[in-house]
């Protein structure tokens, strides 16, 4: 069936008309709409009875903010009409509080303009492709390049740890999540994890040529794990390309709260975040992501996307996980116990400084664009399965860190040594939140190249302290002036607690106890983002 021409009394849109057409409503035969496609929004008018006049509320959608459509038949053999429904997340203002967040809607039109179905279904099938097709030719770029895009259709391996958080994450799949990807048309295969490092061994030991993508909804530290087991290949380089992507479903949410803070939407938590991420996700466009190398005492090598804290960060972040029945609310718990007893920590810290003005300039790898089929044909020769019981196995594998001097020798004449040896806290950070409600590093960025590394004196007060945490939420803390905050942007570090027991954190995980140094890996991994 050939497309209606465009009647200019009834469209008042300077746009160039794609595909023009008038349909019933889906769940009212007697109402009518006229419908018009552009190169970038879907117009949708209520036409008037008895007289073809449009009526004055006209509703136009972005397909920005479309995540997919589709058509099809009712199972009734007596209707030979046609569907085709369009799914689009715009932001919108709350119902029940200020601000806006990103909230469904659903067009749905019945194609009846025939008795013959095939002729029916024929159009809805066109008009549901000339949508989609417009949704891939809107795609952004960041800094000026194209961002690239997970093949169409993408073939996703999606993990789900059901204990992050509250327990939560195999309800949040079943809820709002799987019909976000029913609704993209992304066919995945849901993978439940049993155990610690579970997730490591899956992708590990995967065959990655029949992923587009490693999807997960958890915490952080599934995310932790995945990116592990990746590193640990044989294939690492090609391995380490495919991209992930990250829904949140557990306590910290932070890499989320980061992806959505790039993507230039407002402060939004809980399920307004799964429902951003979801977004992002069903666009599949991707990025590149830094990934910090870090090595432990005993020589252990693993890599960080996220953080590594010491001191009372890293006490937090532990001693919180006995409140983990309250979700976020376990680190406002953590943090105020922690107040309460403030300990001071004792050790040398140094730095590498980025010698930049705002750009690390790393070397990083190339990005493929213009459709970015990222399929690997590889097998996975290692079977160097882990127990839990154990610890990590070291990762064999993975870029050199040309910057770190040896273990134990002296850092090279051009880091900086910091005076202090007293600290509260010691946080390096390569994404802008620590949790979702904390904006800790506000000017990083996917791929940067710069560790975002700040530490806090010794001397400061419970108040003072608390005051910086509140101001984090907003990311204003950097500029509150406090004498005991001091922020660099760096390259690599090295920690040498002086005490003989501790904690340190990467990505929220605690390992082993001990110095440890720290490389920053330019855009070494590709996160799926807006």
């Amino acid at each position: 069936m050939e497309p209606k021409k465009v009647d200019p009394s009834l469209i008042n849109d300077s746009s160039q008309v794609v595909l023009y057409g008038e349909f019933l409503a889906a769940d009212n035969p007697k109402v009518k709409f006229v419908v018009s496609l552009t190169e970038t929004d879907l117009a949708v008018q209520k036409l008037l009875a008895p007289s073809p006049v449009l009526g004055r509320s006209r509703q136009t959608f972005n397909l920005k903010d479309c995540v997919g459509a589709r058509s099809y038949r009712e199972d009734d053999n007596e209707d030979s009409g046609a569907y085709f429904s369009v799914y689009f997340y715009p932001l919108k203002k709350r119902w029940m509080s200020t601000g806006v967040s990103r909230q469904r809607v659903e067009q749905c039109f019945q194609v009846a303009s025939v008795q013959d179905p095939r002729a029916n279904l024929e159009e809805a099938d066109k008009w549901a492709r000339a949508i989609q097709q417009r949704m891939g030719l809107l795609q952004p770029s960041r800094d000026g390049v194209l961002l690239s895009e997970v093949r169409r259709p993408c073939r996703v391996m999606l993990l789900v740890n059901p204990q992050s958080g509250k327990g939560q994450a195999l309800a949040l799949y079943n809820g709002p999540v799987q019909r976000m990807l029913h609704e993209a048309g992304v066919p995945h295969t849901l993978f439940v994890t049993e155990r610690k490092n579970h997730a490591r061994e899956l992708v590990r030991e995967a065959d990655l040529s029949q992923w587009d993508a490693l999807v997960i909804i958890s915490g952080d530290g599934l995310l932790y794990e995945v990116v592990n087991g990746l590193l640990e290949r044989e294939d690492w380089e090609q391995a380490i390309h495919t991209p992930l992507g990250i829904l949140p479903g557990g306590s910290g949410n932070a890499l989320a709260a980061s992806i959505h803070h790039y993507s230039g939407g407002p402060l939004v938590s809980s399920e307004e975040l799964l429902v951003s991420c979801g977004v992002i996700l069903c666009k599949g466009l991707v990025s590149r992501m830094d990934l910090t190398s870090v090595h432990l005492g005993s020589g252990q090598r693993l890599f960080s996307f996220l953080s590594l804290a010491w001191g009372f960060v890293a006490d937090v972040d532990v001693e919180s996980e006995k409140y983990r029945h309250v979700g976020a609310a376990r680190f406002t718990v953590g943090t105020l116990v922690r107040l309460a007893s403030l300990r001071v920590y004792r050790g040398r810290l140094s730095y590498l400084p980025a010698d930049d003005g705002g750009d690390a300039g790393a070397e990083r790898g190339a990005i493929p664009t213009g459709g970015g089929e990222h399929t690997f044909r590889n097998t996975c020769s290692s079977n160097n399965a882990l127990n839990t019981k154990r610890r990590e196995t070291p990762s064999l594998y993975g870029p050199a860190d040309s910057l770190l001097p040896p273990a134990d020798g002296p850092v090279p004449g051009d880091w900086a040594v910091v005076p202090e040896e007293d600290f509260v806290l010691m946080l390096a950070m390569y994404q802008s939140c620590l949790a979702e409600d904390l904006l800790a590093a506000p000017d990083a960025a996917l791929d940067q190249g710069v560790i975002h590394l700040m530490y806090v004196k010794a001397g400061i007060s419970r108040a003072s302290l608390l005051k910086l945490f509140l101001a984090m939420e907003k990311g204003t803390h950097l500029a509150t002036g406090c004498p005991h905050l001091v922020y660099r942007r760096v390259r690599a570090l090295r920690l040498e607690p002086y005490a003989a027991k501790g904690l340190i954190t990467v990505d929220g995980e605690a390992v082993e106890y001990g110095p440890v140094q720290a490389q920053v890996h330019r855009g070494l991994a590709r996160m799926i983002t807006g």
